[in-house]
C-alpha cells in the first residue's frame, strides 16, 4: 500500500460556537500525522473499531440519503484490508482535540472513496467542498455521535479553512508563521489526560435546550469568537489578546464542566495576572488547552511544571 499521510489539525477558534453558527478557523498542524498501514507478524490482526466502522458505513450507504449519494465507498476492499490487518498508524494523540479521528476518516476516504474529482477541484469549487464536508460529517459522527465534518476536511485538503457561517466557508491563505517571531504567541498546554468528545458535545447540546444558555451563547460567545478570528486574520495581536481574554472569561463562567478540574486554578491565575489566557482546544475535558501570551517568559515562569508547545509567535 502506498502510504499517504494526513496531519492533525488545530481549531483555533470556534469550538462549540460553530454549532450555533459562529465563524470558525481551523488549520493543519503538521507536528502529528497518521497513515494507513498493515500489521505484521502473528497475533490478532483485525481492528475492532475499523470493523465496527465498516458496518456503520454499510448502513449509511444502504440508506443512501443526503451526501452519501455523492460518493461511493469501496466497502468490499475496505473489509478485505481489515481482515489483512489494516490499521491507522498515527502519532496524533487520541482524545486531545487535535483531530485523530478526523485524520483517520480523511485517510479512509482518500483510500476507498470513489471520488468524482481530485483535491484541487474540491478546493476551487465551494459546492463540492460543502458536499465533501457533509460526507465527512456523517463519517466522523461514528466516533463522536455528532460531527461538523471540519476535522476530516482540514486533514484531507491540508488547507486552512475559514468558516464564515453555515455552508459559507473558504480556503484561507493563513499560516501559523504569519505573525513573525516575537515575544508572545499562541501555545498548546498538555493536560496529560485524554477525553471522549461525544459526551461533552451532548452536554453542550443539552445546555442549549435551556433558552437562557442558548441566548447568552448567541449574544456573547458568537461575537467574541468572531472577533478573535478577525483579529487573528488581520494580524492584530494586541486586539486578539483582549478578545481572547473575553473568550477565556466566558468559557470559565459558562463552560466550567468542560474545563479539567485540575486546571481551573491555573485558568483563573492567567486571567487574574494577565500573563496568559487559556481556552478550550476542541471539546475540552482534557487533551490540550489553547493559550495566548504577550510574553513567553511569563508563561515559562507560570507554567514551568506543564508541557507546552508553541503554535505561533507574534
Amino acid at each position: 500500500m502506498e502510504k499517504e499521510s494526513f496531519v492533525s489539525k488545530i481549531l483555533l477558534f470556534g469550538e462549540y460556537s460553530i454549532i450555533k453558527d459562529s465563524m470558525a478557523l481551523c488549520l493543519p498542524y503538521p507536528l502529528f500525522e497518521g497513515s494507513l498501514s498493515f500489521r505484521k507478524g502473528s497475533g490478532p490482526k483485525v481492528e475492532p473499531e475499523l470493523k465496527a466502522f465498516s458496518q456503520y458505513l454499510k448502513k449509511l450507504h444502504r440508506e443512501g440519503t443526503g451526501p452519501i449519494s455523492d460518493f461511493q465507498f469501496d466497502i468490499q476492499s475496505f473489509d478485505f484490508d481489515i481482515s489483512q490487518g489494516l490499521f491507522f498508524d498515527s502519532t496524533i494523540p487520541q482524545g486531545y482535540g487535535l483531530g485523530s479521528s478526523g485524520a483517520l476518516c480523511a485517510s479512509l476516504f482518500s483510500r476507498y472513496a470513489v471520488k468524482s474529482c481530485d483535491k484541487e477541484v474540491f478546493l476551487k469549487d465551494p459546492r463540492m467542498v460543502n458536499r465533501l464536508q457533509s460526507y465527512f460529517s456523517l463519517m466522523e459522527s461514528f466516533f463522536h455521535g455528532s460531527s461538523s465534518g471540519l476535522d476530516p476536511l482540514i486533514s484531507y485538503l491540508n488547507q486552512t479553512i475559514l468558516i464564515r457561517a453555515k455552508n459559507d466557508f473558504e480556503r484561507a491563505e493563513i499560516s501559523l508563521s504569519q505573525f513573525g517571531k516575537g515575544e508572545g504567541g499562541i501555545f498548546l498546554l498538555n493536560t496529560g489526560r485524554s477525553r471522549k468528545t461525544e459526551p461533552l458535545v451532548n452536554l453542550f447540546l443539552e445546555k442549549c435546550l435551556i433558552s437562557e444558555f442558548s441566548q447568552v451563547c448567541e449574544e456573547e460567545l458568537l461575537p467574541i469568537t468572531n472577533e478573535c478570528i478577525n483579529y487573528f486574520c488581520q494580524n492584530d495581536p494586541s486586539s486578539l489578546l483582549k478578545a481572547f481574554k473575553s473568550l477565556s472569561s466566558f468559557q470559565r463562567e459558562h463552560f466550567g464542566l468542560m474545563i479539567p478540574p485540575l486546571f481551573k486554578e491555573l485558568w483563573e491565575r492567567g486571567l487574574d495576572s494577565d500573563d496568559f489566557y487559556l481556552k478550550l482546544c476542541g471539546a475540552g475535558g482534557g487533551g490540550f488547552l489553547l493559550g495566548i501570551t504577550d510574553d513567553f517568559m511569563k508563561v515559562d515562569n507560570a507554567l514551568n511544571n506543564h508541557e507546552i508547545r508553541v503554535v505561533c509567535r507574534f
